[in-house]
């Protein structure tokens, strides 16, 4: 992707205007800025759609090995370890297929507005924690709250 998006930005009449927005590449979101600013929007932007790019490039990097053949060892063992090996290289594809998917939710929450907010209460999420896990969408105080629920439920 090039160094600038174009954002929507209202017009008087109703319709909606294109804006270019370009980051500096030593970009950061601060508290210091407007919360979910388009600048702001931007940075998570690329971020998710960087992230997307090298699950998916992992993905095929996984598809082309498992396909490249089968399994040719002799011994036992070496057999069984190698087996061991794509199962768990196949959890790790599937996990990052559910994470491709929370990604493109993320990015449709940015387009629409929501993206930083949390679900629950309506709260900016928080910048750190979007920093550390672009696909929250709960605040930290709302995400214990569910957690301390499910453990309740868990435990019944």
């Amino acid at each position: 992707m090039g160094p600038g998006r174009r954002a929507r930005a209202p017009k008087r009449n109703g319709a909606v205007q294109k804006m270019l927005i370009t980051l500096p590449p030593d970009y950061r979101p601060t508290d210091d800025e407007e919360f979910m600013n388009s600048r702001q929007q931007e940075y998570f932007r690329q971020k998710l759609r960087r992230w997307r790019l090298d699950l998916l490039r992992e993905a095929g990097d996984t598809l082309a090995s498992l396909s490249a053949g089968g399994i040719s060892e002799a011994d036992l063992t070496d057999r069984a370890s190698v087996e061991t090996d794509r199962a768990l290289e196949l959890r790790t594809r599937d996990r990052a297929r559910k994470l491709i998917s929370k990604i493109d939710q993320a990015l449709e929450r940015i387009e629409n507005g929501t993206y930083g907010y949390c679900e629950e209460t309506g709260e900016p999420i928080g910048l750190r924690r979007l920093e550390a896990r672009p696909i929250a969408t709960l605040s930290i105080e709302a995400q214990e709250r569910h957690e301390r629920m499910e453990r309740v439920h868990r435990d019944d």
